[in-house]
């Protein structure tokens, strides 16, 4: 008797996944987080009309979604401007970057990306068989120049930016992104991951052409929209990789309530606008807690704030954990030198008096 084949590709691959999640943290610890500020999750919740719209569309679960997201794809073309063939719609910017590197990437293919940035784009490269070049931060950003430099040496198929970044929260300008256009290689796409534009200042978002052949950009609902369980992010890029998708995507991957919470959501500017002072109160306060307790909390332009803790990997590791054991789910960068810091997702006013307790005994526990 024996098991399934695995291509040699897929046997060599670890069994690993991007990141831990706070579920399987809880089952470990046989108990709730008491604040759960790890996974950028937006803890002030969805639009209660998409709640409406979700708890109304359960009814009609016994059908699929509408396998071309119509009507989604028509207000999202309201919303940004372009049209409904710039558009496509994917589970979450998780999916939608699965998709486009199995559409572009074969085995032995050059990919670009910084070191420490988000992993489960590096995930999805490696597992089809893509070689991942990375260049290091430089003063805590994705460093442009570096990247399209890279990406001349190796002849990269695809050129990774998050903008705002994740772990570090830092941006660029839009201005600095266009310019940087300039020196992206021939036959090289720029992935531009906007999942956290809508909390960003104004001037952050790049002035594309949407059919322009050089980009895509992704956004979701999962952030300011407060769905991240609901599962869905959209794609913005020229029409002929846009129709690539269909070759490749699940057709059926996205359900009739997340369809249906998330056009209310984008119909509902005033809760999102809501969303996005409370999340720019709650930095603040991130801020005076770290500051309060001798840290430093770098410049974010998302959902979360990043908080230097002033030693080595090691330390920032010991404050982590020891958060962690006291009931407060956090995440650090992965990489030297971001990984000096701990990053915090924006809570409500009853998490951060949770972390405004627990950081001072971290912190003395670290110091032992």
């Amino acid at each position: 008797m024996t098991g399934p084949r695995y291509p040699a590709l897929i046997a060599q691959l670890p069994s690993s996944v991007p990141f831990v999640g706070p579920e399987v943290q809880e089952r470990q610890r046989g108990k709730a987080f008491r604040a759960r500020l790890g996974a950028n999750e937006n803890v002030f919740g969805p639009s209660p009309k998409a709640i409406a719209a979700m708890q109304d569309g359960a009814a009609q679960c016994w059908k699929y979604g509408d396998s071309a997201s119509y009507d989604l794809r028509q207000a999202l073309s309201a919303k940004t401007g372009v049209r409904p063939d710039n558009l496509v719609v994917g589970e979450g910017i998780d999916g939608l970057l699965g998709y486009l590197v199995r559409l572009l990437v074969a085995p032995g293919d050059p990919v670009v990306t910084s070191n420490g940035a988000y992993p489960t784009f590096n995930y999805h490269v490696t597992g089809f068989g893509g070689v991942l070049h990375k260049v290091p931060y430089k003063d805590d950003h994705e460093d442009l120049d570096a990247l399209m430099e890279r990406a001349r040496e190796v002849d990269a198929k695809i050129v990774y930016l998050a903008n705002p970044d994740n772990p570090m929260g830092s941006w660029h300008s839009g201005a600095t992104i266009e310019k940087a256009l300039g020196a992206l290689p021939d036959g090289t796409l720029l992935v531009l991951d906007e999942a956290y534009i809508e909390f960003a200042p104004d001037g952050t978002k790049p002035e594309i052409d949407p059919d322009d052949p050089r980009v895509i950009r992704l956004r979701t609902f999962s952030k300011a929209y407060g769905m991240a369980g609901a599962r869905v992010g959209y794609a913005i890029a020229a029409p002929d990789l846009i129709k690539s998708f269909d070759k490749v995507r699940n057709h059926f991957g996205l359900s009739r309530i997340s369809q249906a919470g998330a056009l209310a959501a984008l119909q509902d500017e005033d809760w999102l606008n809501k969303v996005i002072a409370l999340v720019a109160g709650a930095r603040d306060r991130i801020g005076e807690i770290a500051r309060a307790n001798g840290l430093t909390p770098l410049p974010s332009a998302t959902n979360f704030v990043t908080v230097d803790c002033g030693g080595d990997s090691a330390f920032a590791k010991a404050v982590l954990d020891a958060l962690v054991d006291d009931g407060v789910f956090v995440r650090m960068p992965f990489v030297a030198p971001e990984d000096r810091a701990i990053r915090i997702g924006t809570g409500t006013p009853q998490d951060l008096d949770i972390l405004a307790d627990a950081l001072p005994r971290a912190l003395a526990n670290a110091r032992r």
